[in-house]
């Protein structure tokens, strides 16, 4: 019974972290062609190119291995309203429940498989929308809402990410509620379970 309370909570705190989240504002429109360098140097080829995704790969782990392609990293993309990022599942791990409070994202699947899903809170009780899908398939989620994706193969997946905006920021649910230093007693209130589960989910 104490795990069903706290699911429903979390549920619940999800669905708020969520509402707050998508009423973020987009990005600016680029008045311009494309912004220039920003030493003052003239434009070329390297500008309009990003290499550090070359030769990326990993094998085990627990988390999903994320290589963000921003506007902090790539300046050619200021006011261009996108980004990348490149994601690599080891067997059996999880990139865990989080949120992008500037930008919608698609994930395209280029190699194995994935569970992913969505929480819609657009209805008074949230709905969690889940998908298989396979190499070649793209899952959209829109700006704002809570995600996740799972590899519960046993071969090594690898998805890549496109978002609608240069910065689109990523909001982790287990760090920013367990690991930002929220204190126990609102914790335990909030979610409706004993101080030691939630010591042992600020310690995991």
């Amino acid at each position: 019974m104490a795990s069903k309370r706290f699911l429903v909570s979390f549920v619940a705190v999800v669905a708020f972290a969520a509402a707050v989240a998508s009423v973020q504002a987009a990005d600016p429109e680029e008045i311009r062609d494309f912004a220039p360098p920003p030493n003052g140097a003239a434009p070329n080829g390297d500008y309009f190119t990003f290499k550090g995704l070359r030769n990326l790969d990993v094998s085990t782990g627990t988390f999903a291995n994320v290589t963000a392609v921003n506007v902090k990293v790539f300046p050619a993309l200021s006011g261009l309203g996108v980004s990348n990022a490149l994601l690599l599942y080891p067997p059996g791990s999880v990139n865990a429940p989080h949120t992008h409070p500037r930008g919608t994202e698609t994930l395209f699947v280029i190699e194995g498989s994935l569970d992913v899903g969505l929480l819609d809170t657009t209805a008074p009780i949230p709905t969690l929308f889940t998908q298989t899908l396979q190499t070649g398939d793209i899952f959209v989620f829109p700006r704002g809402l809570v995600h996740f994706q799972i590899n519960r193969g046993q071969k090594k997946a690898k998805a890549y990410a496109s978002f609608s905006s240069t910065f689109p920021g990523t909001v982790s649910l287990p760090r920013t509620l367990f690991k930002t230093g929220i204190s126990n007693d609102v914790l335990t209130k909030s979610f409706g379970v004993s101080d030691n589960i939630i010591q042992a989910l600020v310690a995991a």
